[in-house]
């Protein structure tokens, strides 16, 4: 299988490492959707990462649809997504203020970095900015301090998808989102980037 992608993308990122974990092997194919246009183009027309194509050619798009097709390839040892209904939406909730954190991040970087300063709307930008505190709080709240995993005694999609985007809002947002106001996230974040699976797999 080929992942296409810039590991600078929370959502490259957490399906490579959850590929990792799950013991599935892949190429990885570094391509931007800014930079490498046409030639993502040529891969997927739609130019969405990341993009995984199958041995027999099927091109898949979307994190999320591309993580539930992989968890019916790995071993079920290997899976990352519970199999008792209230570990499986522990972990779904996790995942999905995670996610929402992940897509407030970038539309903020988005709009003070790529949209002229003249056309912002600073209303849009503090509503994105009140959601993205939001999704954290929530989970800083809800995730406690010291928790060697998030659900259970095994590394799920909830730890990755947390500890990936926590990152990527550090890298892009550390002046908005300080460590030191989220002391649970920003440890469960270096215990996950100590992994060799997360070590394998840098955002940059």
């Amino acid at each position: 299988m080929r992942l296409i992608g810039m590991l600078d993308s929370p959502y490259v990122r957490r399906t490579a490492i959850s590929m990792r974990l799950m013991g599935l092997p892949f190429t990885h194919e570094p391509l931007s959707v800014f930079r490498h246009y046409e030639q993502f183009a040529a891969i997927n027309p739609v130019v969405k990462a990341p993009t995984l194509v199958l041995d027999d050619g099927t091109v898949l798009m979307e994190s999320g649809l591309i993580l539930d097709y992989l968890e019916r390839l790995a071993a079920p040892e290997r899976r990352l997504t519970p199999a008792t209904a209230a570990d499986h939406v522990r972990v779904q909730r996790l995942t999905g203020l995670a996610l929402a954190a992940c897509e407030k991040t970038m539309q903020i970087v988005y709009e003070t970095e790529l949209r002229p300063a003249d056309k912002r709307h600073q209303p849009w930008l503090d509503r994105i900015d009140g959601q993205l505190r939001t999704a954290y709080g929530l989970l800083e709240a809800e995730v406690g301090a010291d928790r060697p995993r998030l659900v259970g005694d095994r590394t799920t999609q909830a730890d990755i998808t947390v500890a990936v985007g926590w990152r990527f809002t550090q890298i892009m947002l550390a002046d908005r989102i300080k460590p030191a106001d989220y002391p649970a996230l920003a440890g469960i974040s270096a215990r996950a980037e100590a992994l060799p699976e997360f070590l394998a797999t840098p955002p940059v």
